[in-house]
């Protein structure tokens, strides 16, 4: 399962995950969330390597950020 998270990850846009860790996460993982923002391609695969299982919190987290965003700015 975690190979199949990490593809995932890989394929996503990461702004949103990024922005969960910046806004939900401890220190580090604002940190972290700064991070990869900031990443390249290469980058991004090392941090998605290194903390799959962290960063699909964030992942997920940040997929109702951008549901609850798209809610908000429609109506």
């Amino acid at each position: 399962m975690p190979e199949d998270r990490l593809h995932v990850l890989l394929r996503s846009q990461g702004y949103w995950t990024a922005r969960a860790m910046r806004e939900q996460g401890s220190r580090f993982f604002r940190a972290l969330g700064e991070a990869l923002d900031a990443a390249d391609a290469t980058n991004k695969r090392r941090i998605y390597e290194a903390w799959t299982n962290e960063v699909w919190d964030f992942y997920e987290r940040g997929l109702r950020l951008e549901a609850a965003e798209r809610e908000g700015g429609e109506g």
